[in-house]
């Protein structure tokens, strides 16, 4: 290669240098602009927010001290809130107290009240008592007077059965054998077998007589008939379906009688003697003699009254 070549070649080069020179010059003189102008933006930026920081820095120095009140007063409040809730707890327990209170008021008021409605059930039934038995009192008054009445009859009839009575045992004395009688004569009515009526003339059955003989002589002593006679109060014998007629001797005199029973009684020393009659028809009110002789004499009677 010829130098001329050599030296075209090192302008052409030179020439590209020096273009891209001008152009990179041209380049970092638009990048400079450009940089001035961000830096000078940035500048205003960091002055905007230096301002921005003072404002904030006074900002933080009030809130610091906004809150150190704060923390004052909160300090305050926790004193005055541990305080309250104390009082609160305090005031729990003194409702739960009177609550319990009030739960054992309420169930003594219930007891109370149930007490109070069985007094007034029962005053209730008192009082429903009490006129059942002023009713009852008033009816037992006017029975009373009927039983006073009937008790007055019945004693001046129970009066006139005992003088007859007397009178009969009187009569009966001077008939009977001084060491050969009846002792504890008994005389019962009944008005079915072993079923004992007082004095009911239409319930009446049959008449059972029953009376001891206690040391009797020997020479009284021995078989003999026993009879039982029953008599109304004028001494007529009463309706018998099989009458039995016999003849005793009473203080040496013969005597007829009618009797309604008759046994043959092998007499000992001491015993006690029954008879039973079924009687024949219904008796009348009235009163009836029943009287028991042996051959020789009278051993005892009583007398009956049958209304």
């Amino acid at each position: 290669m010829n130098s001329r070549n050599v030296l075209a070649i090192v302008v052409a080069i030179l020439a590209l240098l020096l273009c891209w020179t001008g152009y990179k010059s041209y380049s970092l003189s638009g990048k400079v602009t450009k940089l001035e102008a961000e830096n000078k933006s940035l500048n205003e930026k960091v002055g905007n927010l230096e301002t921005l920081k003072s404002d904030l820095q006074t900002q933080v120095d009030s809130l610091e001290s906004q809150y150190n009140t704060l923390n004052e007063e909160n300090a305050a409040l926790a004193t005055t809130v541990e305080e309250e809730q104390a009082r609160v707890r305090r005031r729990n327990r003194t409702i739960k107290k009177l609550k319990a209170a009030s739960s054992e008021s309420d169930t003594d008021n219930a007891n109370l009240q149930s007490q109070i409605s069985a007094l007034l059930a029962a005053k209730s039934q008192l009082e429903a008592n009490i006129n059942d038995l002023r009713t009852e009192n008033t009816a037992l008054k006017e029975k009373l007077g009927i039983v006073e009445a009937n008790l007055t009859k019945a004693n001046d009839d129970n009066a006139a059965l005992d003088a007859l009575n007397k009178t009969m045992q009187s009569e009966i004395a001077n008939l009977t054998l001084a060491n050969f009688k009846a002792t504890a004569f008994q005389v019962e009515v009944e008005k079915r077998r072993n079923e004992k009526v007082t004095s009911k003339s239409r319930r009446a059955r049959s008449i059972k007589a029953s009376f001891d003989l206690t040391n009797v002589p020997a020479k009284y002593q021995g078989v003999r008939p026993i009879y039982m006679v029953i008599s109304d109060e004028n001494s007529n014998p009463i309706y018998l379906e099989n009458p039995i007629k016999a003849t005793v001797r009473v203080n040496n005199s013969d005597s007829q009688i009618i009797a309604a029973e008759k046994k043959e009684i092998n007499i000992k020393e001491n015993q006690r003697l029954a008879f039973n009659h079924k009687l024949g028809k219904r008796l009348k009110k009235g009163y009836y003699r029943v009287i028991v002789y042996t051959d020789i004499g009278v051993l005892g009677a009583s007398t009956i009254r049958l209304r």
